[in-house]
């Protein structure tokens, strides 16, 4: 029996270099079958490249003793974390949960995430992707650089799901400096003072007969239009007797109480390592707010990574929207914050930005290559495994032939380059079953982004080829 799943059908918008990703939801429900989709050579090819990797989880698997660090690198496809959520998921369900891992303040950049992590702010932030080289901006782990732009600002960070509280807070900034304090605990406390009102004194004239607004209003040296603004008049006829304000004179002084509700921050004692500041809490934590070291003038936040203390697995998710492999190489702070990631497993989901570019092959692997080479150079004890890109449309006229040459060349330097793959163009019928899958509810409108339900998919799939080859690695040891 097929099983139906009723999703809001929805619409990535801008996905070009020069636009952040805009969802806009449809108010129609479409009807997903999810039993009838059919995966295509669902593996891992190269698999030899995981072995390391495989070996780390073998030894959690026997000896509960340790974690194990993934990061997976990307575009907008990875930045809306559904793709990434699904996989974290299924990763913890099988190996342990060792805490969500990095996570990065998207709302107040003014951009999306769908984690489970909330944060709120004040005093205002500035925000830049690498894709605009911009060598003044701090662009570092999260590939989005954070200021504040006051002192006196506060972030504040919520973890809505209790599977995510955390004991481990690691705070990662520009050349690890300790420019931030971290709050666990937020008091608040009202004051109340007097403050001074000054006000003109306002007198009074009662209209005799026969008088009239101008009159009156050349009597207190007023203009006729002042007089009537005063009293509300919109016409200049008056009747006797009635009772007129007259404004000015000289000021009169009231008094009146303010209540202002201030808030004390206890920072706690944060450790600092050579990669990054660390916070280690007795007990799980949900919330924190993070204010400036009053020593410090000038803030970026890069990144925080939350860990809890069981053994496990972290599934980091680091997506920008419209991004290039060449925008992270544009960025050195980018590779030399890595090592705090601890990362094991790096798992690389770039190609549909720069197919809208139309790179030639030899300009979107150079990229590439140089994009490896430099993780390599900071986390030489890290595995690697590249996605390929989805199949998708091009500027909406036409299959994307650029992506079909881009997961060739990706295939051919796999064992040269040490990496394994896992070509998910393949995997959901090539270029050909684009309009079979937008059909099914699994693509969004414009063929190049997918559905929740499509991302969801794509991250199932993700999780059994990569369990299938560990599987097989255990069973040859």
């Amino acid at each position: 029996m097929n099983k139906f799943i009723y999703i809001l059908f929805f619409t990535a918008l801008g996905f070009s270099q020069n636009d952040s990703v805009k969802v806009a939801i449809d108010s129609a429900l479409v009807a997903v079958d999810t039993a009838n989709f059919e995966a295509f050579n669902n593996v891992i090819s190269n698999e030899k490249a995981l072995a390391t990797i495989f070996d780390k989880l073998y030894q959690l698997e026997e000896n509960q003793d340790r974690k194990v660090r993934i990061v997976h690198i990307g575009d907008s496809h990875i930045q809306a974390d559904i793709f990434t959520a699904k996989i974290r998921y299924r990763m913890q369900q099988n190996f342990g949960n060792a805490g969500f891992g990095f996570t990065f303040p998207y709302s107040l950049a003014n951009t999306n995430n769908s984690s489970p992590i909330k944060f709120t702010g004040s005093g205002g932030f500035s925000a830049t992707r690498n894709l605009y080289a911009d060598t003044s901006k701090p662009v570092g782990l999260s590939g989005i650089s954070f200021e504040p732009k006051q002192k006196n600002f506060h972030i504040d960070m919520l973890v809505k799901d209790a599977q995510f509280d955390f004991t481990k807070l690691k705070v990662i900034s520009p050349k690890n400096e300790n420019i931030f304090n971290v709050s666990f605990a937020k008091k608040s406390f009202t004051t109340q003072e007097k403050v001074a009102v000054k006000t003109p004194a306002i007198s009074s004239h009662k209209v005799k007969p026969g008088e009239v607004l101008g009159g009156i209003a050349d009597k207190y040296n007023l203009s006729l239009k002042q007089l009537k603004t005063a009293n509300g008049l919109t016409s200049d006829n008056i009747r006797d007797g009635k009772i007129l304000k007259i404004p000015g004179g000289k000021m009169v002084t009231t008094y009146k109480t303010v209540s202002t509700v201030k808030y004390v921050y206890e920072p706690v004692v944060i450790e600092n390592t050579p990669i990054y500041n660390i916070f280690n809490s007795e007990k799980p934590i949900d919330k924190i707010t993070i204010i400036g070291n009053e020593n410090s003038s000038e803030f970026a936040l890069n990144g925080l990574i939350l860990e809890n203390d069981n053994v496990g697995i972290t599934y980091s998710s680091i997506g920008v929207n419209g991004a290039k492999s060449s925008d992270f190489n544009k960025c050195p702070l980018f590779f030399e914050q890595l090592p705090s990631l601890e990362a094991d497993l790096f798992v690389i989901s770039l190609g549909t930005n720069e197919s809208f570019d139309k790179q030639d092959i030899a300009t979107y692997f150079g990229n590439l290559k140089t994009m490896i080479d430099g993780i390599k150079q900071k986390c030489p004890e890290a595995s690697f495994l590249l996605t390929t890109p989805p199949p998708s449309v091009l500027h909406g006229k036409s299959q994307n032939i650029y992506i079909e040459k881009y997961a060739e060349k990706i295939i051919e330097m796999a064992s040269a380059q040490n990496y394994a793959v896992w070509n998910l163009l393949d995997i959901f019928g090539g270029n050909k079953n684009i309009l079979m899958n937008s059909r099914m509810g699994l693509m969004a409108r414009d063929k190049v982004h997918y559905s929740n339900s499509g991302y969801e998919k794509q991250g199932e799939l993700f999780f059994d080829a990569f369990i299938q080859s560990y599987e097989l690695y255990k069973s040859e040891k």
